[in-house]
């Protein structure tokens, strides 16, 4: 990434109960659309360019109720001027021709705002009740990656064309196509996950590629290999990263640790537990036991992507000083979550990135010498 361009900022969308720790900590969230609907205008006059919304489909692990995810999207799309929002999907429980359709509609609804999140799935309830196959890890990454493909593929071409294993398309023509933005070939395509299978998709197909939290070295890892995929497919340069983090950011160094130290301790044990058995399942069934959860410990899964481990905890300085190194090291965007998202937020805005835009700016003066001599 250029140290000219600045660091994107997205947020999680509370679109499901229980907010984004399972903890009986207090979390002034709400998963209601009234509660999103401010949060999203506060988010945009804030500095963050993206929203995630979330997609689960029946309860688990802590999150009872759950809006569905590109019709929430929608509705905050609506809501704003800025906000680009992502809605996340499974592939096997959508067909892409149908979403294709779905997300040109809000694209053109949202004067071209309209985001999507290829999920290939860890939680096999969600499929099995709903009487859909499972297929094993690396099934479904493959299954993700055409689905991508044939996504790309409506939304370019007026003849429609794709065979493979799980998709087919016959001269398929959608009208209208996504809104004509600068720059943006279609509706930007999302993707997560840390094992091998996942990390090959993002170099293959996406437009950008999510990581679990991570530190300095873990995250560094995936884009370098990230981005070796990309160069064998020919799209060398073409993806962007996103790492996800829990922002807890205080006065105080000492304020900060405290308010982490309670989440973890009254963490739900059962909750947490059982979404760990079924994750690191998930990511044990990988051939390399390289898949995401793989090696978090049950207090990185008290924030359940992991986000405690990128350490964006702190005091602004602190905090600020983390986000330029990931930056440093292949960052675009830093995906947030927060305790008390509107408060949280408009405390981002104001205190905490002045701070990061004025870190960016002393990186970029360092690195322009040294590239004026290469």
């Amino acid at each position: 990434m250029s140290a000219q361009e600045p660091l994107k900022f997205a947020y999680w969308v509370p679109n499901v109960s229980g907010g984004l720790v399972t903890s009986a900590i207090e979390q002034r969230t709400d998963w209601g659309y009234d509660y999103n609907r401010h949060l999203a205008r506060l988010a945009e006059d804030n500095g963050f360019e993206y929203a995630l919304s979330q997609v689960r489909y029946i309860a688990s692990y802590g999150a009872a109720y759950q809006h569905e995810s590109t019709s929430f999207s929608l509705a905050l799309l609506l809501a704003t001027e800025r906000l680009k929002v992502i809605a996340a999907v499974h592939p096997g429980l959508w067909q892409p021709g149908v979403l294709a359709k779905l997300l040109a509609t809000a694209d053109h609804l949202s004067g071209g705002r309209a985001a999507v999140n290829v999920v290939s799935g860890w939680f096999k309830d969600e499929f099995t009740k709903l009487g859909e196959p499972w297929l094993e890890h690396d099934e479904r990454y493959r299954r993700s990656e055409e689905f991508i493909r044939v996504l790309r593929e409506i939304w370019t071409s007026d003849h429609a064309e794709f065979h493979g294993d799980f998709y087919r398309l016959h001269d398929f023509d959608l009208k209208p196509k996504p809104v004509d933005v600068p720059g943006r070939p279609h509706p930007e395509i999302f993707q997560g996950g840390n094992s091998t299978a996942a990390r090959r998709n993002g170099g293959r197909v996406s437009d950008w590629y999510f990581s679990n939290g991570k530190d300095y070295d873990g995250f560094t890892e995936q884009v370098e290999e990230v981005n070796a995929y990309a160069a064998e497919a020919g799209r060398a340069g073409a993806v962007r990263f996103g790492l996800n983090a829990f922002l807890i950011a205080r006065d105080s160094e000492r304020e900060a640790r405290e308010t982490l130290r309670e989440v973890i301790a009254k963490a739900d044990v059962e909750a947490v537990e059982g979404f760990r058995t079924a994750v690191q399942q998930a990511g044990a069934s990988t051939a390399d036991k390289r898949g995401m959860w793989a090696d978090s410990a049950f207090e990185d899964l008290v924030q359940y992507n992991d986000g405690f481990r990128t350490r964006l905890i702190g005091t602004p300085e602190q905090i600020a000083d983390r986000a330029v190194e990931y930056k440093r090291r292949g960052a675009n965007l830093l995906l947030l979550g927060f305790l008390h998202y509107h408060e949280e937020v408009e405390y981002f805005g104001r205190h905490v990135l002045p701070v990061i835009r004025e870190k960016e700016a002393e990186l970029a003066a360092r690195e322009e010498p040294l590239a004026a001599t290469r």
